[in-house]
């Protein structure tokens, strides 16, 4: 076992955590288009993710500089200026549950 890695080992218990904890599914860097109200997610897949940022209070509250100052350890963003937390996970679940949206 890998001890090196703040992510052990966890068991996948449905397919998104798979993505995750298996196939080593991260979040590799974040963009702000705060005039387009987007948080830009980009994926170790090289996938897109897009979110408003206006969908979460106190990010939409956030500074410019507030917003550039996160921690991301790939599975999860932290913004200590505002104590917020996002998942790798919950931008999973919006992206699909959005998909159908984006087609039409």
């Amino acid at each position: 076992m890998n001890t090196s890695s703040k992510i052990v080992n966890k068991q996948a218990t449905d397919p998104l955590d798979f993505l995750i904890f298996e196939e080593g599914l991260r979040i590799k860097s974040l963009w702000f288009d705060e005039e387009l109200d987007l948080i830009i997610v980009l994926l170790n897949n090289k996938k897109i993710i897009q979110r408003p940022i206006s969908d979460f209070k106190r990010l939409k509250n956030a500074t410019s500089d507030q917003l550039r100052n996160y921690e991301n350890d790939g599975i999860g963003i932290h913004w200590p200026d505002v104590d917020e937390d996002l998942s790798l996970r919950g931008f999973l679940k919006y992206e699909l549950a959005h998909i159908g949206q984006k087609v039409a």
